[in-house]
């Protein structure tokens, strides 16, 4: 429990500075995703991250419920059917988290159709329009006031 949770620690807070501190919470959604675990280069590193922290996180977060409830569970047998059913669901997460990890695979008619739906935003002074009139200055509109 303490290493697991020492190590969820920094993965944690790497994951949070990488993720919604670097970058724009507005921009995380599938394409981030998409990107960064596709990414020939630097794909596996993020999704062995990813797979880590998920795992960590399952296995200490159910081991730290076995403990709570094993507080409040004194028969033997109670005790092995709830241990039982936790490591149950502790086990099917951790293949269910791992599954979607590992294969993984980018949606090239997704991200096409999204992007076509979502353009980037204009950012550059020089690719605004600018045949369209600006507002007439506050000095030329008439006062509400006499």
């Amino acid at each position: 429990m303490r290493v697991s949770g020492l190590v969820l620690v920094f993965l944690a807070l790497g994951h949070l500075c990488i993720t919604h501190i670097l970058n724009n919470v507005e921009v995380i959604n599938y394409a981030f995703v998409a990107e960064r675990w596709a990414n020939p280069r630097t794909g596996v590193l993020w999704r062995l991250w990813d797979l880590t922290m998920i795992n960590l996180a399952v296995l200490h977060g159910f081991n730290g419920l076995r403990q709570i409830l094993y507080e409040w569970i004194v028969r033997p047998g109670a005790r092995k059917l709830v241990g039982t059913l936790i490591w149950s669901a502790c086990i099917g997460l951790i293949g269910i988290g791992s599954y979607a990890i590992l294969n993984f695979r980018k949606d090239e008619d997704y991200l096409r159709r999204f992007r076509e739906a979502n353009p980037p935003a204009v950012t550059e002074p020089s690719l605004v329009d600018t045949t369209i009139p600006a507002p007439p200055a506050l000095a030329t509109i008439p006062s509400l006031v006499p």
